[in-house]
């Protein structure tokens, strides 16, 4: 690059973004007044209702369910102290939530607020990745890509799941590779929440595994590769173990669907009175007319024998704007504290 694409880049990526905490606000007097009022505000003040019935019902295991880029948007760190303070058992997510997002803080890169929007054309010749108004640096990006492929190259050639090889990144970033020490890979796997990402190739976590398998192949070596169906089966044994669950989804999509597909696969192998999902919020901004999963309700979801009709609450809402208030609310109300962690990572130790 020239010298002045490198000051132009420089400019570009100067202000970058600051993850909410939900400890340093109390959402509780906003939570109480939204619930005396009407439409989305309502709708939201329910679903942290339900958040907190859920935490607080000891029988229950909650599990977080997201997609979409509320991670880049500057929620990572809420994530993250949902399993801190125990108010989630499980993670199921998109790759780019977990590898694009919160594995490239890990490595201490940033994501970076969009205060000018030039031609996408321009950012693309200065290597500059845009979600909406943020950016992420490619050459930051790429090197994710390469921390995967080293990762892959570190480790036994045979199938994984999602789920174990985010645990190995996890247990790599706890070996004192990670420049910052808080991200949510490395908080779940010292707290034994395991990470689910059913489309684990749609991500940088990709490339480093085609290059990782591209490489061997051609010194005639054996691979790593990922085992979907494995991914599947081992979220459905912890449905299996759990019993009560409930599900606090961000988004839609595949991660919505693996999980609530739970309660089907465990009745497919022969699992007679599988309880649906008992608590179950989403919120989204999809489009309830056009068929997708991502805005399918839960009340639809029912009708497939996934999750109960009684404590559900659809949200339609940006969730930057309302899931850290949802969440704050819950971690000042203070049910996690009495709240047994279920570490569901012992259900996949190896002898």
């Amino acid at each position: 690059m020239t010298q002045p694409q490198d000051n132009r880049k420089a400019e570009l990526l100067s202000n970058p973004v600051e993850h909410i905490d939900i400890t340093k606000f109390d959402a509780r007097p906003i939570i109480d007044a939204w619930g005396k009022m009407s439409f989305t505000s309502r709708d939201a003040a329910r679903a942290a209702q339900i958040l907190n019935m859920a935490i607080e019902d000891e029988k229950c295991s909650p599990w977080l369910i997201m997609a979409g880029s509320t991670g880049a948007g500057g929620c990572l760190h809420v994530w993250r102290d949902m399993v801190e303070y125990n108010m989630i058992d499980a993670v199921v997510a998109t790759g780019a939530s977990i590898i694009d997002m919160d594995f490239l803080e890990a490595l201490g890169f940033k994501h970076y607020q969009a205060n000018e929007i030039p031609d996408d054309n321009t950012l693309r010749s200065l290597y500059i990745d845009r979600i909406y108004d943020t950016y992420i640096d490619e050459e930051e990006l790429q090197h994710v890509d390469h921390t995967i492929y080293d990762i892959c190259e570190s480790l036994e050639p045979r199938p994984y799941t999602s789920r174990e090889f985010i645990y190995e990144i996890g247990k790599w970033l706890a070996a004192g590779n990670a420049k910052k020490p808080d991200s949510l890979i490395q908080k779940a796997y010292e707290k034994g929440v395991p990470i689910f990402v059913p489309a684990f190739s749609d991500c940088s976590a990709g490339f480093g595994i085609v290059k990782h398998q591209v490489e061997r192949r051609k010194a005639g070596k054996p691979y790593l590769t990922i085992d979907s169906g494995g991914d599947f089966r081992e979220l459905t044994e912890i449905k299996l173990a759990a019993g009560t669950t409930a599900l606090f989804m961000v988004g839609g999509g595949v991660p919505k669907n693996f999980a609530q597909d739970t309660v089907v696969c465990a009745e497919i192998l022969g699992h007679e009175d599988v309880e649906m999902h008992k608590y179950a919020v989403q919120i989204t901004v999809a489009d309830v007319r056009d068929g997708a999963c991502s805005s399918s309700t839960l009340q639809e979801a029912a009708s497939w024998g996934k999750v109960s009709t009684v404590h559900e609450q659809m949200v339609f809402a940006e969730a930057t704007s309302v899931a850290p208030l949802i969440v704050s609310d819950a971690w000042h109300r203070g049910g996690w504290k009495k709240r047994e962690p279920r570490n569901w990572a012992k259900l996949f130790e190896r002898a």
